[in-house]
């Protein structure tokens, strides 16, 4: 398949990369081939080339590393280094390298590129109904993806009915939360109806279908939903992070916060209820009667390989080249680390991981951790003695990393893959986190750029999705409880049970809903998620703060109000007319 290159227009590349399942022959790109938009031609496959040049302004997000960090740094669970995390995780949404200005900047850019695809597409006359629709809907996802990563991010945002290219005046006033969400809503209602289902004879592998825009509605029902929902309690595990024993730093054990939500600023003319009773319709459309495709939840052994990048759950992903110096993952060289001869070099990464506490959430046996978590890792740096790191740093892993016993007296060897001849240790510093596996499988580790994965939208989501909206609408109920264990039981996480607390149980609906919220936690983490169902509960303020200053290894947590909103990038404040004022507490 060719990539083309657009010499007049907006649109930088014509065919992307950039994909929602996958699709190994959407990969093998070939010689370039320079037309120009007029040349584009009247037909069923002109029209699908348009949509995959506006495909091009996701790619565009993560060329540069601007996302995911941009939409993953802020958070309770997430942590690192403050060379890596740099002002955004440290809560400077307004530093020197304006990093929260991406969200802004590049979601309006994919918002362009849809609009000026629609704008052609809508204009050709040789294309059969169902393409254009297809085309069309597809458009509409992503133009809807746009607006929403926008208004979770800053509130009150412009919309744009067209390109700037088409002569859409680019001083556009800031529109209410309402009227943002009832645009998104109309659009991902058509995209619904008009894309492909992945069980229709004309559905292409590779390509997002019906049940991810059915999917994506969902999500914005329960965070409309749960924003204005005005009150109610939320219990999240977590709080001081440790303690001092004299000089040595002792982790805590998470403790249980008890939260009272505040309704969010901008959704209060929404009826909680009903937005509820509509995400838990759509999404038991979604799960229990496939009614947009066939999609499930698939085991966990494939669930991060390539073999599983598949859209029976990842219906939305970013999907991208080895080696490729635009299309290739950078992210995942922070997540994951590069691995030359067996380390990390300095410089590659693995500075991005996930806090005790969260490590902390999950029982021994569940794969999340035991498979999904880095346990063993080595440095440049640890080349010189010949040592490695393992995490966590307990004494279950000190005996098998080292044999050790809590006494350090030799009682065993070092189990597999710590039985190598290094000698591991492990500590409570800024090297010592759970790292992640989740985009270790690629093909070359040893590239700054690799074909890792990046999850945008699961199956698994809009199964908590219908958990979390059936219990607020109907309370305790066995669907509720189906659903949430169906992704427990996938990660051979005990079932959870109604019943009484002191024994385990779960008896009441906030213990339920606090039950999804921490699943939510512990499934999706360094999938983008995090920041967002924190702040959609009302409840980003008491978690983020209830850490005290800093985390274990001093990333600053503690936040202000001004943190429940980005700041408006300083120069769309100087060049758009109808923007006069920034969100408060920025300037």
């Amino acid at each position: 398949m060719k990539k083309y290159i657009f010499t007049a227009g907006i649109l930088s590349s014509l065919l992307t990369l950039l994909i929602f399942s996958s699709c190994s022959d959407i990969l093998d790109v070939n010689a370039y081939s320079k037309i120009t938009n007029e040349g584009i031609e009247d037909s069923d496959k002109g029209a699908d080339m348009w949509v995959m040049g506006a495909y091009n302004g996701l790619s565009r997000m993560y060329v540069y590393d601007e996302f995911p960090r941009s939409i993953e740094l802020d958070n309770d669970y997430v942590t690192g280094p403050s060379w890596a995390f740099g002002e955004l995780g440290a809560g400077n949404f307004q530093g020197a390298t304006n990093q929260s200005d991406a969200v802004w900047k590049l979601s309006y850019d994919l918002i362009n590129r849809t609009n000026e695809a629609i704008y052609h597409i809508e204009k050709m006359g040789n294309v059969t109904e169902a393409a254009r629709n297809n085309c069309l809907g597809e458009l509409y996802f992503l133009q809807a993806y746009g607006y929403f990563l926008l208004v979770r991010a800053y509130g009150e945002v412009p919309i744009f009915e067209m390109s700037i290219n088409q002569g859409n005046d680019p001083n556009q006033p800031r529109q209410p939360i309402p009227v943002v969400y009832a645009h998104i809503i109309d659009l991902l209602k058509n995209a619904k109806e008009m894309i492909y289902k992945n069980t229709s004879s004309s559905y292409k592998e590779g390509r997002v279908s019906a049940g991810a825009a059915a999917s994506l509605l969902a999500k914005v029902y329960a965070t409309i939903a749960s924003a204005a929902m005005p009150s109610g309690t939320v219990y999240v595990k977590g709080g001081v992070p440790f303690s001092m024993n004299g000089s040595v730093k002792v982790f805590t054990q998470p403790q249980t916060l008890t939260i009272e939500k505040q309704q969010v600023a901008g959704y209060e003319t929404f009826d909680y209820l009903a937005y509820y009773t509509l995400a838990r319709d759509i999404a038991k459309d979604i799960v229990v009667s496939k009614l947009y495709g066939d999609h499930e939840l698939i085991p966990y052994s494939i669930l991060w390989k390539k073999a599983g990048r598949t859209s029976k759950e990842h219906f939305f992903a970013l999907q991208t080249k080895s080696g490729d110096d635009y299309y290739g993952a950078l992210f995942s060289r922070a997540y994951v680390g590069q691995i030359v001869n067996g380390y990390v070099p300095n410089g590659g990464g693995l500075s991005h991981g996930l806090r005790d506490h969260w490590y902390k959430l999950f029982e021994n046996q569940d794969l999340r951790i035991t498979e999904g978590v880095m346990h063993r890792f080595v440095r440049q740096s640890d080349i010189s003695w010949n040592g490695g790191g393992y995490y966590p740093n307990t004494d279950e892993w000190k005996l098998k990393a080292r044999g050790l016993d809590p006494a350090n007296n030799k009682v065993a060897d070092p189990v597999a893959p710590f039985n190598d001849g290094r000698d591991y240790r492990s500590g409570t510093g800024e090297q010592y986190l759970a790292y992640t596996t989740k985009y270790t499988d690629v093909t070359d580790r040893s590239l700054t750029r690799t074909d890792a994965m990046m999850p945008l939208l699961r199956y698994a989501d809009v199964v908590l999705i219908y958990a979390e909206a059936s219990n607020e609408v109907d309370g305790l109920n066995n669907d509720a409880l189906n659903a949430l264990n169906a992704v427990r039981t996938r990660s051979n996480a005990t079932p959870r049970w109604f019943g009484s607390s002191e024994d385990g149980g779960i008896e009441s609906k906030e213990a339920f809903r606090s039950a999804v919220l921490e699943e939510r936690a512990m499934e999706f983490a360094l999938e983008s998620d995090r920041r967002w169902d924190l702040i959609r509960w009302g409840i980003y303020l008491g978690v983020m703060n209830g850490i005290g200053t800093v985390d274990e290894i001093n990333t600053i947590k503690m936040r202000e109000a001004k943190h429940l909103l980005y700041p408006i990038p300083q120069d769309e404040m100087l060049t758009n007319q109808a923007i006069t004022e920034n969100n408060p507490g920025w300037k």
